[in-house]
């Protein structure tokens, strides 16, 4: 488990964007007071499995106090795709802070969240066109989508371009180049609470209403 003290909440005076990711049985969550750097981001994991039901509002009090809820400005959240209630309940919860709160809620797929770090797996040709991020369920069908990523120097903060959403391909379908899917909630994690710090400084709106969960698959156990 990642542990950074959470610090300086002030309900009343400050303003706050969160990050929810919950896609795998790690739950992931960040979060920045408005006008900091965000590399100073109060991230934590939590390793929950499949009890995430019992402890989400635990977990995210954690790290950031429902006392400062009503300072926030922004929400990221992971869509997935992963498993049907992990991604459902965060999904939910964000849902719900933005619609009360009436702030700006941010859905990216997981997939994209981790296509800068898999983009460096394929050779110097592929990586600057698109290719595809594949998770392998255990009925062995695969869940793939399309990725773009750009401004890979490492002293830029690549842009991805999700060019097909995660879904299932049909039987006997192939794709290239491919990559297979890799978590890494923290990393993940911050990269969201990047986006949404970026996606809040240029005041980009977007809707609790439009953000939805991937579910690729029927909700029965297939990640």
């Amino acid at each position: 488990m990642i542990r950074v003290p959470a610090r300086g909440f002030d309900s009343e005076k400050s303003r706050y964007l969160l990050a929810l990711h919950s896609s795998s049985d790690i739950l992931g969550v960040a979060v920045l007071k408005e006008g900091e750097p965000w590399i100073e981001s109060r991230i934590e994991t939590f390793p929950v499995g499949r009890g995430l039901s019992n402890c989400l509002i635990t977990c995210v009090e954690e790290v950031f106090p429902s006392s400062s809820w009503s300072g926030l400005v922004g929400i990221g959240v992971a869509i997935g795709p992963g498993g049907f209630t992990g991604n459902r309940l965060t999904v939910v919860m964000a849902r719900s802070l933005a619609q009360q709160l009436d702030c700006p809620l941010y859905g990216l797929s997981s997939f994209s969240l981790m296509a800068p770090r898999l983009v460096m797996k394929l050779n110097s040709e592929e990586r600057i066109k698109p290719f595809w991020i594949v998770k392998y369920l255990r009925n062995r069908r695969i869940v793939a989508g399309s990725y773009l990523v750009k401004n890979q120097s490492s002293n830029d903060f690549p842009e991805v371009d999700e060019l097909v959403v995660p879904h299932l391909l049909p039987m006997g379908s192939e794709v290239k180049p491919t990559v297979k899917a890799e978590e890494n909630v923290a990393d993940d994690v911050a990269r969201l609470i990047r986006l949404c710090e970026i996606a809040y400084r240029e005041r980009t709106q977007s809707s609790w209403t439009n953000v939805l969960p991937i579910y690729p698959t029927s909700p029965v156990g297939d990640f």
